[in-house]
């Protein structure tokens, strides 16, 4: 069984790691997330450049036709690096749903732009008494002639005051199932009656909250087909989380080799700390944590790229990896010491996202339930 990278792959994370160590180090982060700027607009014109925004977008559309795996090994790098910018609102919970369920309208329309990186999109999903699933969609969408008209909040909507265009959720109908009624809609941002209130957040995210009043957008705007919206969110929301745990697993390896050096390192009673046992089982669970979680990973990641169901793969690796990257993070701590909780250290970088990942789209106990879902419980 061949668990390794292609050729291809292996040149592609090669090159984001050159890329990232050059253009992101860590000093870059930090002064990032202590400003008030969007995003970090060279950088983002220099990902552009090297196809990173349309590297699963088909060639048809401006992109390289990519695959699923080879956007997964990209978002480990950039965990990793710690890649700050719109890059996951736009091309996963943008681009992924119009290529899977947009006219070709829409695709022509919005996928070149995204490749070029003039374009950013995000997704406008949670609600104040959101529980996960389509039973918790209230905000809702009213025909009126050749419009529909929307209305409701949504929450934590990542770059929502700065993406171009948001793929809006809401109800336009009922069904025997929750998810039937649920339709997105394609919005341009800054059509009258949206209300945009920066929220603060862990890592400085740039996530908002979105208050629809009236808003007022033509028939063709709507994603796929009307009151069938769900699928394509659920879709989109199991690619999301896989990457999302690209992500994670990136961060967590960065925490392992900055604890490895150090434990190298740092001297005590006359010894390198890490030839001390209790050192060492930390790191020893580290590095199992790790490589244990990253093959779940990559299985998930690989049945998706293979066109084959991967629910099961994608609530197993989100439940995982998000409690791995806090457990990793913590024995970082932990082997650091008093250094390792300063803020000029670099640890509270990543300890700070496994907080954060572990909670975003959905805790661990939220994916066991999916999988106790598909065990027929």
């Amino acid at each position: 069984m061949d668990f390794d990278l292609t050729v291809e792959q292996k040149l592609l994370q090669e090159s984001a790691r050159d890329f990232l160590a050059r253009e992101c180090p860590r000093e870059r982060v930090r002064e990032f997330e202590e400003t008030g700027e969007a995003y970090p607009p060279e950088l983002w014109r220099k990902m552009a450049g090297l196809g990173w925004m349309g590297l699963i977008i088909p060639e048809e559309y401006g992109g390289s036709g990519g695959s699923f795996l080879d956007l997964t090994v990209l978002f480990e790098v950039m965990g990793f690096h710690i890649c700050p910018g719109p890059f996951f609102s736009t091309v996963v919970l943008g681009a992924l749903p119009v290529l899977a369920a947009g006219s070709e309208a829409q695709k022509k329309a919005i996928l070149p732009a995204i490749a070029r990186g003039e374009h950013l999109m995000t997704m406008a999903l949670a609600e104040p008494d959101s529980n996960g699933d389509a039973s918790s969609i209230m905000a809702g969408a009213t025909p009126a002639g050749d419009e529909f008209r929307l209305g409701g909040v949504k929450l934590f909507v990542p770059y929502g005051e700065h993406a171009d265009s948001i793929l809006w959720v809401g109800r336009t109908g009922h069904g025997e199932n929750a998810g039937d009624g649920i339709t997105v809609f394609v919005v341009k941002n800054g059509v009258p009656g949206i209300q945009k209130t920066g929220l603060k957040t862990l890592v400085r995210d740039r996530q908002c909250e979105l208050l629809f009043k009236d808003v007022r957008v033509p028939k063709d705007s709507v994603l796929g087909k009307s009151d069938l919206g769900w699928p394509v969110v659920e879709n989109t929301l199991e690619k999301a989380s896989v990457v999302l745990c690209a992500e994670m697993i990136g961060g967590a390896q960065a925490v392992l080799e900055m604890s490895l050096r150090y434990a190298r390192e740092r001297v005590q009673f006359n010894h390198p700390i890490g030839s001390f046992q209790a050192i060492q089982h930390y790191l020893a669970d580290m590095w199992m944590d790790i490589h244990g979680s990253r093959y779940l990973l990559y299985k998930a990641a690989w049945k998706i790229s293979e066109g084959m169901e991967a629910g099961m793969e994608a609530a197993m690796a989100k439940a995982r990896i998000g409690e791995a990257f806090r457990r990793v993070t913590l024995q970082g701590h932990q082997i650091f010491g008093g250094i390792g909780f300063t803020k000029e250290h670099d640890m509270h970088l990543y300890h700070k996202r496994s907080m954060t990942g572990d909670l975003q789209l959905g805790h661990g106990d939220v994916h066991r339930e999916r999988v106790a879902v598909r065990l027929e419980l």
